[in-house]
């Protein structure tokens, strides 16, 4: 504990007496100083004990007392000493009540306890308390360590919660909580997922802090390299002491070589997991399966996905997006969430870096793994629409693509399903496809592109220059003819003229395209690009 000035009245040998300000005597003093200056404001930085002797001060004058105790209280002064039978030989009862009405404790030193005594006394606390907190500090050094050795990351937390009092957690690289002391702080870890997910969009170190006086959290990115992989949370009730912050200090340290060591592990893994996806594409499952052993061995027993992922430039009918965040990586965000969901389901998840531009990922079907991915595609589609997307340093955006459930047998044809996924995704504009969609819906949306559009104006701009002559509806007329296969009736009474004249209109269509239709290849032409105008006029 620092020194304070109830411990300086207790003293034996400096024989203190209080004159007011009895109920401030806990106030911890951070230096002891003699001045006789009538301002010494100028030279306090607060927290002193000033001593004094009234050399130049008319102590009696009650304005005046007020005036400098005011100033006094005002500069953060914790405690005022008045040496008594050098100038005057009582305390005056100006200052008495001038130091009464602003609650500041008043000290009366007697004549035979020098001022230099005084400020020995406190210097020593201070130097005291700095050395308890010092080997403090190096006393919770070793119990973190040792926690980290026995107990891994949660004995260290564990380890911390008790040295600073109050309550530590540990965050994956996703922002999700992974781990709490004491458990009851769960709750209050989750509450600041989002101060998370700020402090890691920050290059490492960083730290924040946040709350009040009565509930204070601190937050530090953990991690050596340029994008934080973890993050600690201190709480506690009031700022930390040094041994605390020796403490807080060890934890990040030992925290952040386990994080360390986890991605040397994880590049490891992703070795291991290339050569079983290999070996997969290859068509060797069995060999895959002794590969994979315990680690990957699970994720080849049932049903999985393959997900291929990469960037590509915004989409030109994508809305405006957000400020492009430097460092910002959205591969590495997909990696990280679906990861994070794996390790808290307990599955097993292969993650392939395949160049620098792209990810694939195998995971299993229905399981936490594949629903992130899902959710992480819908939020990002809800951001993009909006304009709230925040795309990498250079522009670009995620894309994904799905395949259907599939075997190890099967893991080349889903290779190719979720290719064909992601070259859809990408010309749609979307986050994520899947290649159900593509087996189950329609054709036309795979050509909604620049390319068949401008096929399809191409096709149909001479008929419709026709029809802007007034000299008919050739347009009309010919998707009519077309959605009733050419039965002349049919057509012409959906039109509401005689088949006769509908005649006239095909033989027109004929000599402006030049081409027959009775061609089925022209008819499946105009066909679709009767479609693809109507919706992109949709």
């Amino acid at each position: 504990m620092p020194p304070t000035l109830a411990s300086l009245v207790q003293h034996s040998k400096l024989k203190l007496t209080v004159r007011a300000g009895e109920d401030r005597l806990d106030t911890p003093v951070r230096w002891a100083h003699a001045s006789e200056l009538t301002d010494p404001v100028p030279y306090m930085e607060g927290g002193e004990l000033l001593l004094i002797t009234a050399l130049k001060l008319d102590a009696e004058d009650p304005e005046a007392m007020r005036e400098y105790v005011r100033r006094l209280v005002g500069a953060g002064v914790i405690g005022l000493g008045f040496a008594v039978g050098v100038h005057y030989d009582d305390v005056p009862d100006a200052l008495v009540a001038a130091a009464r009405a602003e609650d500041l404790p008043l000290l009366e030193v007697p004549r035979r306890t020098p001022f230099l005594a005084i400020v020995k006394e406190v210097s020593a606390a201070i130097a005291a308390d700095q050395y308890r907190s010092v080997t403090d500090g190096f006393a919770a050094q070793r119990e973190l360590t040792r926690q980290a050795l026995s107990g891994g990351p949660e004995g260290v937390l564990t380890a911390l919660a008790a040295q600073v009092d109050g309550w530590a957690a540990l965050y994956d690289a996703s922002g999700s909580v992974v781990a709490t002391a004491p458990e009851w702080a769960a709750r209050r870890a989750a509450r600041l997922t989002s101060e998370v997910e700020r402090l890691r969009d920050r290059p490492a170190p960083a730290s924040a802090l946040i709350g009040g006086a009565d509930d204070r959290v601190e937050l530090h990115s953990l991690g050596a390299g340029r994008r934080p992989r973890t993050a600690l949370a201190v709480g506690t009730a009031a700022a930390l002491g040094t041994a605390e912050r020796y403490a807080v200090h060890s934890a990040i340290a030992l925290l952040t070589l386990t994080t360390e060591r986890s991605r040397s592990l994880h590049a490891a893994e992703q070795r291991l997991g290339a050569a079983v996806l290999r070996m997969l594409l290859a068509g060797e499952p069995d060999h895959a399966r002794t590969v994979a052993g315990e680690l990957y061995g699970g994720l080849l027993d049932a049903p999985f996905r393959l997900l291929i992922a990469e960037t590509a430039p915004a989409h030109p009918r994508a809305g405006g997006s957000a400020p492009a965040v430097a460092g910002h990586d959205p591969l590495a965000d997909l990696a990280d969430v679906v990861e994070a969901a794996a390790a808290r389901a307990g599955e097993a998840v292969l993650v392939v870096p395949d160049g620098g531009d792209r990810l694939v990922l195998l995971f299993a079907d229905g399981g936490a793994a594949a629903t992130a991915c899902l959710q992480l595609a819908a939020v990002t589609d809800a951001a993009r629409a909006e304009g709230r997307e925040q795309p990498a340093a250079d522009g670009e955006q995620l894309v994904v693509g799905l395949s259907a459930p599939a075997g190890p047998i099967a893991a080349a044809t889903g290779y190719k399903q979720a290719e064909q996924a992601l070259s859809v995704a990408r010309r749609r504009g979307r986050t994520l496809v899947e290649h159900e969609e593509l087996a189950a819906g329609s054709v036309l949306p795979l050509l909604a592109d620049d390319a068949v559009r401008a096929f399809a104006d191409g096709m149909l701009r001479a008929l419709r220059e026709h029809d802007a002559t007034g000299r008919g509806d050739l347009v009309a007329s010919l998707r009519a003819w077309l959605s009733r296969h050419g039965q002349w009736d049919a057509a012409a009474a959906d039109l509401g003229v005689h088949r006769h004249t509908l005649r006239y209109r095909m033989r027109r269509v004929e000599e402006i395209l030049g081409r027959s239709l009775d061609d089925p290849d022209a008819r499946m032409e105009l066909w679709l690009a009767l479609k693809v105008s109507a919706a992109a006029s949709d």
